[in-house]
């Protein structure tokens, strides 16, 4: 299970967990993505899937299988969606899909709160977003330095809206896997589509 997480709203994490998951499917894998940002749960609206309380479905025992849902924008990839009402058993829900062989990828809430915490200590690992300004980058190390706190390693970090000439690696202290250039329509576009397939490519296996 992979948190992605990220020091600032806005700053591309939800766009970056739906693209991770479509490359992961798109090399063969059968990924999960999970909406636990309680705070804006959107992963639905980027995915073009609808708004269910499949996360909280699955704190309360449902089966796995009631619990996902299939995504318009993301083909192989399946959704999680958290309602407007979300959880409050968030860390159950999680345990749950730890028994699953497929990938996970979790959809944190932004910054380095409380509400990160659940999802980071349920993860193997973490994904760090961030844009190249420098607020984004100070408040993202923020978000690494907790993720490694509560032993969800950060296996690298992704820089959102970038033309690459910043490299965050030294202050973020990880591998730099990949920056996406700034578009309008991320879900549609094919250099969007190519750096989340080499972000695919540079994960270690064993994290995926």
């Amino acid at each position: 299970m992979i948190a992605v997480a990220g020091g600032k709203g806005g700053c591309g994490k939800t766009t970056t967990t739906a693209c991770l998951a479509r490359a992961l499917a798109t090399a063969g894998t059968n990924p999960v993505v999970v909406d636990a940002d309680v705070g804006m749960p959107d992963l639905h609206v980027v995915a073009g899937a609808r708004l269910d309380a499949g996360l909280a479905a699955l704190a309360s025992g449902a089966p796995i299988s009631e619990a996902v849902q299939s995504t318009l924008e993301l083909p192989g990839v399946r959704l999680v969606a958290n309602s407007p009402e979300p959880s409050d058993d968030l860390a159950t829900a999680l345990d749950r899909l730890q028994t699953l062989a497929d990938p996970v990828l979790v959809d944190t809430a932004a910054g380095a709160s409380p509400a990160v915490a659940t999802p980071l200590r349920a993860a193997d690992a973490t994904i760090v977003v961030s844009t190249p300004t420098t607020q984004s980058l100070e408040d993202a190390a923020k978000t690494a330095a907790m993720a490694r706190t509560l032993d969800a390693p950060v296996v690298g970090s992704v820089v959102t809206m970038s033309d690459g000439s910043v490299d965050p690696g030294r202050l973020l202290d990880c591998p730099t896997l990949g920056h996406v250039p700034s578009v309008s329509e991320p879900l549609a576009d094919e250099r969007v589509r190519a750096a989340y397939a080499d972000v695919c490519e540079c994960l270690p296996k064993r994290n995926i």
